[in-house]
């Protein structure tokens, strides 16, 4: 940020501005969130981004829960009902990612107008992506319910597991318009530096999916047992409640920020348009991610036939599903670098915006190691609670060995490129995600696990590849690169 604050001023992009004069910061210090700026920018940085981090650690933790405990319940149904599952969980991320084309650029002109004191913009920015949010949200749900069949046809799974996917799918995509809200609602709150709300709200919806959805899958008192149907249901019932918590929450203003979503906001085009700047080039790295990891869930559908194929693509799913340890935390530090990045941008002190990157991605690594540890010496125990088919184990057990040893990059790419999206710029970790994943991953992928016949460890150890090469990437360009001169 090197422009007069002048500019700010005279500007419609109130946030285009460097660093504040002397009379703005001492006009910052006087509002309600003089505190928390005081601890961004003069703070011990260590203790500030754990401080933020936790919350959202906690909150990572709970949604953890959901997706965990969902894989056990399927693992209790069938093989083909974890296939289903794991599938699923792909079909809702893509729902999830398309969200964070108003997500990331939410969180960041949040920030910067948080940084910068200037509570009404960024409250008038949150109005503005809630009222996108909802429609966002219906027609994703809409979307979902009408393509279903094409996922499973286009993974080739076997009939039994194609069936249950198409139904889990119309099932749960229900609950899309809910999370919509709640995700970018969140995202607005830690703009704001308000980390503890997110994280209340969607633990609570955590905890109701993981009630739910086990006592309805398997019955409980005078409920019967409604299998896959239970576990959709109870995760749209949880959403729900969501939705109706942070509606209210923002609307009376009780956690800092307000937004009041309205038909005038949803056609304010030059809030929408500040916020899809930013957010567009983050949806398509989110979508260029998706497609990566969905093509990739090809290739483990093609290491095998039959039961052994069902058998693979099942140890893979409690793989990647288990590894949300390790991801999730890492995501918690990259939304706490996120937060600081942006207000320390906003408030012109980039110099502060490194260190907090910096600190967020080696607190971060201490929980890759301890996630790294338990899956050497506990694969065997994973394998053992998440399903009951020993030949997922067989096949599960040597694999998720292997990926222990790249939980530590994994955490660099995660903790770095989010920060980086704090601060408005959101190409660079697309174009090193493209690269990592295209040209490494997939490729190489393929020729280990297919062609040279090593299967599921060939295919993650591809996968552990390009995760080190996008960690030296992400690194270097966080500590060269001149993403901290970004203007939102």
């Amino acid at each position: 940020m090197t422009e007069p604050d002048e500019r700010a001023i005279a500007s419609d992009d109130p946030v285009a501005a460097a660093e504040p004069s002397a009379d703005d910061a001492a006009c910052t210090e006087t509002t309600g969130s003089s505190h928390q700026l005081t601890q961004f920018l003069t703070g011990n940085p260590r203790t500030t981004i754990l401080l933020l981090a936790l919350p959202v650690l906690a909150e990572q933790f709970l949604n953890f829960l959901v997706g965990f405990v969902d894989t056990i319940l399927s693992g209790r149904i069938s093989v083909a009902a974890t296939s289903a599952i794991g599938a699923a969980a792909y079909v809702n991320w893509l729902a999830e990612l398309i969200f964070s084309l108003v997500a990331t650029g939410t969180t960041a002109l949040v920030a910067r107008h948080w940084g910068a004191g200037q509570k009404d913009s960024a409250g008038q920015v949150a109005t503005s992506s809630i009222s996108l949010a909802l429609g966002m949200g219906v027609a994703a749900a809409a979307a979902l319910y009408l393509v279903a069949p094409m996922f499973g046809e286009f993974l080739k799974l076997e009939v039994s597991s194609n069936a249950l996917l198409v139904r889990y799918i119309r099932l749960s995509c229900f609950g899309l318009a809910f999370s919509s809200v709640l995700l970018i609602g969140s995202a607005a709150l830690r703009g704001s530096g308000n980390m503890r709300a997110p994280m209340f709200i969607l633990g609570l919806v955590s905890i109701l999916n993981v009630l739910l959805s086990s006592m309805l899958a398997f019955g409980f008192g005078p409920l019967p047992a409604f299998g896959m149907d239970g576990i959709a249901a109870g995760t749209v019932a949880a959403r729900f409640v969501g939705f109706i918590l942070m509606l209210w929450l923002l609307v009376n203003g009780s956690a800092g920020l307000t937004a009041k979503p309205s038909w005038t906001s949803i056609t304010d085009f030059a809030a929408i348009g500040r916020v899809l700047r930013i957010g567009v080039p983050a949806a398509a790295d989110s979508l260029v991610m998706w497609g990566g990891h969905f093509l990739f869930l090809r290739v483990v559908a093609s290491l095998g036939q039959g039961v052994k194929g069902e058998a693979i693509f099942a140890a893979h799913i409690v793989g990647i599903q288990v590894e949300a340890i390790n991801y999730l935390p890492a995501w918690a530090w990259g939304t706490a670098a996120a937060t600081m990045i942006g207000q320390c941008l906003g408030a012109g002190r980039p110099d502060r915006a490194r260190l907090g990157g910096h600190e967020a991605m080696l607190q971060s690594c201490v929980m890759a190691v301890i996630v790294m540890v338990m899956f050497l010496f506990g694969a065997e125990f994973i394998y053992d609670l998440m399903h009951e088919d020993p030949a997922v184990a067989a096949v599960g057990v040597p694999a998720i060995r292997l990926l222990a040893l790249f939980e530590v990059p994994l955490s660099i790419v995660i903790v770095y490129a989010v920060g980086i999206r704090g601060a408005g710029e959101t190409v660079s970790p697309m174009l090193i995600n493209m690269f990592g994943i295209f040209l490494i991953r997939l490729p190489v992928g393929y020729w280990l696990g297919v062609e040279m016949e090593f299967g599921l460890i060939g295919a993650w150890g591809a996968m552990g590849a390009d995760i080190t090469a996008r960690a030296i990437a992400i690194t270097l360009y966080f500590r060269y690169g001149k993403w901290d001169q970004k203007g939102i």
